[in-house]
C-alpha cells in the first residue's frame, strides 16, 4: 500500500514541478548602483515579477524554449535578454547592467507638490537632470551642470572673484530657492554655496521647477525651484570615485562611500578641489580665474523603519578660499591699495533631516539648518558677515475618497544676519551701534489634487505666512493636467510668489566688487504673478522615439527690488519699482532616439524680461532674448561612446557705464564642449575631451584694470570719459579652450 501511495506522492511532484515550470534568477545594477523595484517581465506572457531591495529578482513558471526577459526601471532604458530554459534546469542570468536614461517622463518627482508621483503623472511641469545627462559634461560643481536646462542659466556676476547665481527664466539668483533633499537651504547665496561642493556622486537626480513655488514652500521661490534629490544610503554603490584635471591643471576629486547595512546606513561624500595657476590669457593683468581651494564633506545616515517609513539625517560642511584680482596679487596685500584684489573665505555647515511620525496615514516632520560664515576683502574694502538659517515643518498626506489627496502642513524659518556694513546696524541716542537682522516666518499651507476622472486633474493650493515687517502674506495657486492617453499631456499652472526683505550685502559687493550699496526708503515685498501653459507630445516606438515638450509662461512681478547703477557710478541703490516688471516667453525641448546608438535632446528658450517705470520699458541685465541647449550622444561600440553639449546664448543687456566704448550688447555665443568615454570593465570608466571647443570668451570684462583703485579716474587727462573701475561687465566664463581627463570607478 506504502508504495502505492509513494508512486502517488512521486507523480503529484513531478506534475507540479513540470506545471511550476523553470526558474530564472538574476541582480540589477547600474554603474554599481543597486536597482530595486524594477519590472521584469517575460516577453509575449504574463509571467513576471519585480527586483527586490538588493536588486535581486526570481522569476518562476517559466517553460521551456526561447524566451526574452524584459527589464523596465524608472530612470533606466528598457533592456531585453534573450535566454532558453530547459527542463530541470535554473536558469543565472547574473548581474544585467542597466543603462540610466538621461531625460524620462516616469521619473518620481517631488518638488511639484511635495509628494512622490511619476513626472508624467504631476499637473505642475518638473524637469529633471539624471547623473546619465550631466556626466556627459562633467563639472566639479552643481552649479555648472544645473546649465544642461533649458532656460536656467549659471551667471558669473563678477570677473575678479567669479562669484555667481542660477537665473531661472532671466530671472535673477535671489528669485531662485535650492532645496537639498526637499529642505531648503535658505539664504541670499543659496545658489552658489547650495549648489558648490555637493559630491555629484551622491546626487541621484536634480530637480528643476520654473515659476513661483511660494504656496508650497514661501518665501524666496519666487521664480523656481532647484531641488537636489541625495542618493538613498541603502541603495547606493558601496564605493564611488570620480577623479578629473584639467589642462589649466584645474583637479578635483569626487569621493563617495557606503557604510553599514540592514537597520542603518551611512553615505559618506568627499569632494576636493583645487585650482592654483595663475593664467592672464586676456592681457588686462588680472586673474582669468579665480584662484581656489575647497573642500566638502557630506555624510547621510538612513535608517529601515517597519512599513518603510522614511527617517534620515544629513549633514554638510563646506570650506572655500579663493582669490583674484592682479596677477602679483596675494593675500599679504589684501586691504592695501598698492594691488588689486579680491578675496573670499568661506565656512558653511548644514544639517537636513525628516523623519516620518509613527502614527497612521504619512505624517512627516523635517527641519534644516545652516551657519555661513564670510570673510572677504573687496580691493580696500573688507566685508564680513556671519548667517544662520533654522527651518522646521510638519506635513501630512492624506487620500480622502477616492479622487482627492491632501497635503498641508505648519512650516517656520527663523533668519539671523550680521554683517559690518550699515545693513546691520541702528543709531540709539546718538550713537551707532550694532543690530543684527532677525527675520522669524511662520507658515501654513494646504492643497488638495482631485482627479476628477483618468484624464483629468485639478489641484487647488494656498499658504498663509507672517512676517514681522509686512504681516500676512497670502500665496495661492492652481494647477489644472489633462492627459487622454499617454502619448499626450497639457498643463495649465497658475500660482504667486514673493520674496520678503533679505538683502545679504555680501551678494551685491560681489557683483559690483569696487561700488557700495545704498538702499533708499522702507522696502516692500516683492510679489510675482505666474502663468505656465505646458504640452507633451511622445512618439514611442522599439526602435526609434521623438517627444516635444513645449511651454508658454508669463510672469507679472510688483515691487520688485532693483539695482541702480547709473546715479552715482560709485554706488548700486536699491528701491522698490515704481512700475512692474515681467518675464514673458516660450520654450520647446525635443527628445529624439535612432535605434540605441543615437540619442539627442535639444531645447530653446525665447523670453522678454524687462521693467517699466513712468511708461518707459527696459530690458533686464543678463536676459538674453534667445538661449538654447543641446547634448548628442552617439554609442559607438559597447565600450566606446561620444558626447557632444553646449548652450549658446543671444544677446543680453549689460551695465555699461556713460560713454562706455563697450557694446550694451553682448553677441551671440556658444560653450560647447566634446567628451569620449571608454568603459574599461564594470567598475572602471575613462572619459575625456574638450570644453569650450569654439574657444569663446568675454571682451573687455574690466573697465580700467590698469587703475583698479580709481586713483586718476575724473582727471580730465588721464580719464576724459569719467570711467571708473568696474567688473560687472560679466556675461560668460573667461576660461578659453581646455582639455580635461577623468576616470570613474565603482564598486
Amino acid at each position: 500500500m506504502y508504495r502505492a501511495v509513494l508512486i502517488v506522492l512521486l507523480v503529484f511532484h513531478c506534475c507540479a514541478a513540470h506545471a511550476q515550470g523553470g526558474r530564472v534568477h538574476g541582480r540589477l545594477m547600474s554603474t554599481g548602483t543597486i536597482v530595486p523595484y524594477a519590472n521584469i517581465l517575460v516577453k509575449e506572457t504574463r509571467i513576471g515579477t519585480s527586483s527586490d531591495p538588493t536588486g535581486r529578482f526570481t522569476i518562476t513558471g517559466v517553460t521551456a524554449g526561447q524566451h526574452v526577459l524584459l527589464i523596465r526601471a524608472v530612470g533606466f532604458e528598457e533592456k531585453g535578454i534573450p535566454f532558453e530554459w530547459l527542463n530541470g534546469k535554473d536558469v543565472e542570468l547574473g548581474t544585467i547592467e542597466l543603462e540610466p536614461s538621461a531625460v524620462d517622463l516616469g521619473e518620481v518627482v517631488v518638488t511639484g507638490t511635495m509628494r512622490e508621483v511619476s513626472r508624467s503623472d504631476s499637473p505642475v511641469p518638473v524637469e529633471v537632470i539624471t547623473p546619465a545627462l550631466f556626466r556627459k559634461n562633467p563639472s566639479p560643481a552643481l552649479f555648472d551642470a544645473v546649465g544642461m536646462v533649458n532656460g536656467v542659466r549659471p551667471q558669473i556676476n563678477c570677473s575678479v572673484c567669479n562669484t555667481g547665481d542660477i537665473h531661472i527664466n532671466g530671472m535673477e539668483g535671489p528669485y531662485t530657492m535650492v532645496l537639498i533633499d526637499g529642505m531648503p537651504i535658505v539664504s541670499g547665496l543659496s545658489t552658489v554655496y547650495g549648489l558648490s561642493g555637493i559630491p555629484t556622486s551622491l546626487v541621484e537626480r536634480v530637480e528643476v521647477v520654473k515659476g513661483p513655488g511660494s504656496s508650497l514652500y514661501g518665501s524666496e521661490a519666487m521664480g523656481g525651484l532647484v531641488n537636489v534629490i541625495t542618493k538613498d544610503p541603502a541603495l547606493a554603490p558601496k564605493a564611488a570615485v570620480d577623479l578629473m584635471a584639467t589642462s589649466w591643471q584645474e583637479y578635483n576629486a569626487d569621493i563617495g562611500l557606503r557604510f553599514g547595512q540592514k537597520k542603518v546606513n551611512d553615505l559618506l561624500g568627499v569632494t576636493v578641489f583645487r585650482y592654483h595657476d595663475p593664467r592672464d590669457n586676456n592681457g588686462d593683468g588680472f586673474t582669468d580665474v579665480t584662484l581656489q581651494n575647497r573642500v566638502s564633506i557630506f555624510n547621510k545616515l538612513s535608517f529601515r523603519r517597519p512599513d518603510r517609513k522614511v527617517a534620515s539625517i544629513a549633514a554638510r560642511y563646506v570650506h572655500e578660499d579663493r582669490w583674484g584680482g592682479q596677477m602679483d596679487w596675494t593675500p599679504a596685500f589684501a586691504g592695501g591699495d598698492s594691488l588689486y584684489g579680491e578675496s573670499i573665505s568661506t565656512r558653511r555647515w548644514e544639517v537636513i533631516g525628516q523623519y516620518q511620525l509613527p502614527v497612521p496615514g504619512k505624517i512627516i516632520a523635517q527641519f534644516s539648518a545652516n551657519g555661513h560664515q564670510q570673510r572677504s576683502w573687496y580691493g580696500i574694502t573688507p566685508y564680513d558677515a556671519d548667517q544662520r538659517v533654522l527651518f522646521a515643518q510638519l506635513f501630512g498626506t492624506r487620500r480622502l475618497g477616492a479622487r482627492h489627496e491632501t497635503t498641508c502642513g505648519l512650516a517656520y524659518r527663523h533668519t539671523w544676519y550680521d554683517d559690518n556694513t550699515s545693513a546691520t546696524t541702528t543709531i540709539r541716542n546718538g550713537d551707532v551701534t550694532n543690530a543684527p537682522n532677525v527675520m522669524p516666518l511662520p507658515g501654513f499651507f494646504l492643497q488638495d489634487e482631485w482627479s476628477m476622472t483618468e484624464m483629468h486633474k485639478l489641484l487647488i493650493g494656498y499658504r498663509l505666512d507672517h512676517d514681522v515687517n509686512h504681516g500676512v502674506v497670502r500665496s495661492p495657486r492652481l494647477a489644472y493636467k489633462w492627459a487622454p492617453n499617454g502619448r499626450w499631456a497639457v498643463r495649465a499652472n497658475f500660482g504667486t510668489g514673493y520674496r520678503v526683505v533679505n538683502l545679504f550685502t555680501e551678494e551685491h559687493a560681489a557683483l559690483t566688487g569696487a561700488r557700495q550699496v545704498r538702499i533708499e526708503g522702507d522696502l516692500l515685498p516683492e510679489r510675482s504673478l505666474n502663468a505656465t501653459l505646458n504640452v507633451v507630445r511622445k512618439w514611442p516606438g522599439e526602435k526609434r522615439y521623438f517627444g516635444l515638450d513645449g511651454s508658454l509662461f508669463y510672469t507679472y512681478f510688483s515691487n520688485r527690488i532693483l539695482p541702480d547703477y547709473t546715479t552715482d557710478q560709485d554706488l548700486i541703490i536699491y528701491r522698490n519699482l515704481d512700475g512692474y516688471g515681467v518675464s514673458r516667453g516660450a520654450s520647446l525641448n525635443v527628445e529624439t532616439r535612432v535605434g540605441k546608438p543615437l540619442r539627442i535632446l535639444a531645447g530653446a528658450t525665447w523670453m522678454q524680461v524687462f521693467t517699466t517705470q513712468q511708461g518707459v520699458a527696459s530690458d533686464l541685465f543678463f536676459a538674453p532674448k534667445w538661449s538654447g541647449t543641446f547634448t548628442a550622444s552617439y554609442q559607438l561600440t559597447p565600450k566606446w561612446s561620444t558626447d557632444l553639449t553646449g548652450q549658446w546664448y543671444g544677446p543680453m543687456r549689460l551695465p555699461v557705464q556713460p560713454n562706455d566704448f563697450r557694446p550694451e550688447r553682448s553677441p551671440t555665443y556658444a560653450l560647447l564642449n566634446l567628451q569620449a568615454t571608454h568603459k574599461l570593465n564594470a567598475q572602471f570608466e575613462l572619459y575625456g575631451g574638450v570644453k569650450n571647443v569654439l574657444d569663446f570668451v568675454p571682451q573687455d570684462p574690466l573697465m580700467r584694470p590698469f587703475d583698479p583703485f580709481d586713483k586718476r579716474s575724473m582727471d580730465p587727462v588721464a580719464d576724459p570719459n569719467g570711467y571708473t573701475f568696474d567688473t560687472s561687465y560679466m556675461y560668460a566664463p573667461l576660461q578659453g579652450v581646455r582639455g580635461f581627463l577623468g576616470l570613474r570607478w565603482v564598486l
